[in-house]
């Protein structure tokens, strides 16, 4: 069997006060452009209204298509070219023409159509995909969103509290707040439309985090007891290394998976892939420079008993070395966590 990253010993934990501060810039930048440009890009499925995809065999003129469409009676329509050419997305809100309407979105949606074949002629338009919703289903459907955000939050604490004890349930529960934050962030620096797809996304994001925080922290605890002379920084540092070779496989084969999706699964599809290919990148990041750095200071802070004194002196210990300027108390740990156990 190939193993990669077999008896690595880098010091993952050295470089925390980077990895700190590219989060508190990625988040700051993220709240700034909120206030800014205002609330995130609701899709038609959360504001209601009609989303249409065209196929043109032609490629028409953006401003001829826009008064096709006016013609219609749709005002205010957003139409933005994507892919080749000859595909374009039509994304009308008229909320009077909605409530008016005895087929609602769905009529606007057929308006538009009959406007186009008159305009280009029968068969020259290819309607690939029609999405029609009411603003009242749009918001039930926001609602069921943020619902299932809420809910999925605190079956992953009612389970993070039973899995591990309380300190390691903190940090794991800490590290998939900043999960959900820098995600948001990134939706909105990147104006990433907001469906029903992209929500998906974000529990996905928020599982599997959550499953690569729990396999580094089962490491810790196993190691806790196995090298009991060992610092606590040495421990999460020796876990981090010793659980590398099966975290790079896996986001590797998961990235490659979800950019196949971002390249070739098409337009409706690639929201969904952008997040989840960020949401990749965030797990990395958070299992090592969040949740593991949150842990040594909890245990530091909420020390445990006498059974566990090198770990409780150690940590605290430890946390002045992270948080001293040089780092060169956690080079030293660095250091020790490279000789073997038996030399300890």
């Amino acid at each position: 069997m190939i193993r990669i990253f077999s008896n690595t010993s880098y010091d993952f934990l050295r470089f925390w006060r980077l990895a700190a501060g590219l989060t508190v810039a990625f988040v700051v930048i993220g709240l700034a452009t909120f206030g800014i440009t205002g609330g995130p890009n609701y899709s038609i499925e959360f504001t209601g209204g009609t989303l249409m995809q065209l196929e043109f065999k032609q490629a028409p003129d953006v401003s001829a298509l826009r008064a096709t469409v006016e013609s219609a009676g749709i005002t205010g329509a957003e139409i933005t070219q994507y892919g080749e050419p000859t595909e374009f997305t039509v994304r009308a809100q008229d909320r009077a023409l909605v409530d008016e309407q005895e087929a609602g979105a769905e009529g606007i949606a057929r308006r538009i159509t009959t406007a186009l074949d008159e305009r280009y002629g029968a068969g020259e338009v290819t309607v690939v995909r029609t999405e029609a919703v009411g603003p009242k289903v749009g918001a039930e459907l926001r609602r069921g969103a943020i619902l299932a955000l809420i809910l999925t939050s605190i079956i992953s604490l009612i389970y993070l509290a039973i899995r591990f004890d309380w300190r390691f349930g903190t940090a794991a529960v800490l590290s998939l707040i900043h999960d959900v934050v820098v995600t948001i962030a990134f939706i909105k620096i990147f104006d990433v439309e907001v469906s029903l797809t992209v929500v998906a996304a974000i529990l996905t994001v928020l599982g599997y985090s959550a499953n690569d925080t729990i396999i580094i922290f089962d490491r810790v605890r196993e190691n806790l007891k196995k090298y009991r002379k060992a610092t606590l920084y040495d421990t999460i540092n020796r876990s981090i290394n010793e659980t590398l070779g099966r975290s790079v496989l896996t986001h590797a084969t998961t990235l490659a998976a979800t950019l196949a999706l971002l390249f070739f699964a098409g337009e409706v599809l690639r929201p969904f892939s952008i997040v989840m290919a960020f949401g990749v990148v965030v797990a990395v990041f958070s299992s090592m420079y969040v949740a593991t750095p949150l842990l040594l200071y909890i245990e530091a802070r909420y020390p445990r008993g006498d059974e566990d004194k090198n770990h409780r002196t150690s940590a605290a210990g430890e946390l002045n070395a992270l948080a001293s300027a040089g780092g060169s108390s956690a080079k030293g740990g660095a250091a020790k966590a490279r000789k073997p156990a038996a030399a300890r």
